[in-house]
């Protein structure tokens, strides 16, 4: 019975798998390296060892040591490592550590019940990486980033298409009227990629990219012309990632020009649990354009430049010691490059090609986005972005879009950040935020009042009490008129943790389609572990149809003489943290069972929140 205990603590780690989400990968690291002549290689230092690969789960079940003491030290040797790339921000490394070392006591050659060590090695694992779960959802969103584009570059790499003569050709006379800063020429790869960029599935995606473009054109040519790089280098991000600022390929490439991790930290982009600078595009433009100009002066040539900041400037370096030649499509024709590589600048060079003669290919009409304006103010201060749109009367989308570099839904805790604000709203921000303490600004919200709420149905809405809002904005009653503004003091029951008292009355919620374990108790309201340990489940997956039980928060009320000498503080009590707007109501199902009668129970401060309309509640 104790085991079986214990291992409910495995979905802690199964949540941490599927939440947690990062970009790491093997990266090449940069070497130094001085400009060749014509057909001789570069000199290019040896690369920093790759990170360490983890082995698949047959691996590991193989490889399990066969002695409990030296299964029990690889264990923890994956949970430091975990634990190191966690605090580094490396999260997808960290999610794999713990991953791994769960399974290696799992999959060991002794069972965890007839060894107390691995039993007593597992619970410390479990219970380690379900605190800094916790951690993470009292400072943030938890685990979650915020969602990624696919970076078109990946489709483009799968495709093969035939070389049309009659395109071919067309394609060659116009080249001759062509103006670029770049050196353009057709050949039949490149034909082949104007051939697919040609067509329906291809030109939706090209399309996609040049209306986006108009987003950061401006601020694009401003940094390359500053950093004296050539113009037409803005198709490389047009081909890498059409203009999505949060693109991401299956090597873990990020942002608008796709930087390794170990790359971007080179030109000083940063990456921890809060930020990461690749998907900012002003200051990743700014990194593209100065790695491709050390690039450039390295090998000497723009297509070798573009190569390199594809695979890394030491696969190129081989590739011409290998050939002896310093000439992209010599070292194309003998194929001494990645199959990507081979791919990546035809692909730039036709959407180059397309895209400065849109007449020819169709594509005249199409109207660019307008440039991202936005207002900038300065914090030092996590606030979360729902906060800051009800603030500023707009959506937390779009203070998603206009701060794709943040990675959760709140501003970096104990670092300055510059967020950016719709614009004209940096008045109204300041102004606003003011109004609620600094050391709330995560949980707290701020509410406009539309015509026939009233102070219960915003309590309502936000888990809170409706003492603790009235107490907060002066309320007398609970009358409050349509466009008045009220400070929501919420907080969170996640930093509350066990400490929340819950009735003994369950609501019973059939599952849907689409529910997870973490959704069903942030809409009721309640801890996801507490969901699990009252239902006995296991990770974040629910089945469709099925009953679960939910023990309602108890909200804990003050009495009424000590409730004028008690602080503010202590007399703000509220149910639930939520830091976006109420979900539409679920429909709990009844079900009656027999209890033995009780005795009138007596006058007592606790009480449950208002119900939920469709919940029903069940005697246990």
């Amino acid at each position: 019975m104790k085991n079986s205990i214990r291992l409910l603590g495995i979905p802690v780690v199964a949540l941490l798998i599927l939440l947690l989400a990062g970009c790491e990968s093997t990266d090449r690291k940069k070497a130094a390296a001085v400009p060749p002549p014509q057909a001789m290689a570069p000199t290019v230092s040896a690369p920093a060892p790759a990170g360490q690969k983890l082995p698949d789960l047959r691996e590991q079940q193989a490889a399990a040591p066969a002695d409990p003491a030296a299964t029990i030290a690889a264990a923890e040797k994956a949970y430091q490592d975990g634990l190191a790339d966690y605090k580094a921000g490396h999260l997808d490394t960290a999610r794999r550590n713990f991953d791994h070392a769960v399974d290696i006591l799992l999959s060991g050659p002794v069972a965890m019940k007839d060894d107390e060590r691995l039993e007593r090695e597992f619970d410390k694992i479990v219970e380690g990486t379900r605190n800094l779960e916790m951690q993470a959802l009292k400072e943030g969103d938890g685990f979650s980033e915020q969602p990624a584009e696919q970076a078109p570059i990946e489709e483009a790499n799968q495709v093969t298409f035939p070389v049309d003569p009659r395109l071919k050709a067309q394609a060659e006379e116009e080249l001759k009227q062509t103006h670029s800063d770049l050196p353009l020429m057709i050949t039949d790869q490149v034909a082949s990629y104007i051939s697919y960029f040609s067509s329906p599935r291809g030109k939706a995606v090209l399309e996609h990219g040049l209306v986006r473009a108009g987003m950061y054109r401006d601020m694009v040519s401003r940094i390359l012309k500053e950093e004296g790089v050539p113009q037409d280098l803005i198709y490389l991000a047009q081909a890498e990632s059409g203009f999505h600022p949060t693109a991401v390929s299956r090597a873990g490439a990020r942002g608008m020009w796709q930087f390794m991790a170990s790359r971007a930290s080179e030109y000083g982009l940063e990456r921890n649990w809060w930020v990461d600078d690749r998907e900012d595009p002003e200051k990743s433009t700014r990194a593209a354009a100065h790695h491709l100009k050390d690039l450039f002066n390295m090998f000497g040539d723009w297509y070798l430049a573009m190569a390199a900041y594809n695979s890394g400037p030491l696969t190129v370096q081989n590739a011409v010691k290998r050939t002896g030649y310093a000439d992209f499509w010599q070292l194309y024709n003998r194929n001494v490059l990645p199959a990507e590589t081979k791919n990546y600048v035809p692909i730039i060079l036709a959407v180059t090609i397309m895209a400065k003669n849109p007449k020819q290919y169709g594509l005249e009409d199409l109207v660019p986005d307008p440039p991202l304006e936005y207002d900038t103010v300065k914090v030092d201060y996590p606030v979360d972005l729902r906060l800051v749109a009800e603030c500023v009367d707009s959506t937390a989308e779009t203070l998603q879009r206009l701060n794709p570099s943040l990675l959760r839904m709140i501003t970096p805790k104990n670092e300055e950040f510059t967020l950016k604000l719709p614009p004209g709203t940096r008045e109204k921000y300041l102004t606003n935020i003011a109004a609620i303490p600094e050391d709330k600004r995560v949980a707290w919200r701020f509410h406009k009042v539309t015509e026939g709420e009233t102070v219960a149905e915003i309590a309502r809405r936000y888990h809170a009490s409706v003492s603790s809002i009235s107490e907060a904005n002066g309320l007398e009653d609970d009358r409050v008129e349509a466009g008045n503004r009220l400070v929501i003091p919420v907080t969170r029951s996640r930093e509350e943790g066990e400490q929340m008292r819950y009735s003994r009355k369950a609501t019973r919620y059939r599952v849907r389609r689409g529910d997870t374990v973490l959704s069903v108790a942030d809409d009721f309201g309640v801890a996801p572990e507490m969901l699990r340990k009252w239902n006995r489940l296991r990770g974040n997956r629910l089945i469709v149809g099925r009953l679960i039980s939910i023990h309602r928060p108890l909200l804990t009320a003050a009495p009424e003489r000590s409730r004028k000498k008690a602080s503010k503080s202590r007399r703000i009590k509220e149910i639930r943290s939520k830091f976006k707007a109420a979900p539409k109501p679920r429909k709990a199902v009844k079900e009656t069972r027999k209890r033995a009668p009780s005795k009138p129970a007596a006058r007592s401060a606790k009480k449950s929140p208002p119900r939920r309309s469709g919940e029903v509640s069940e005697k246990r």
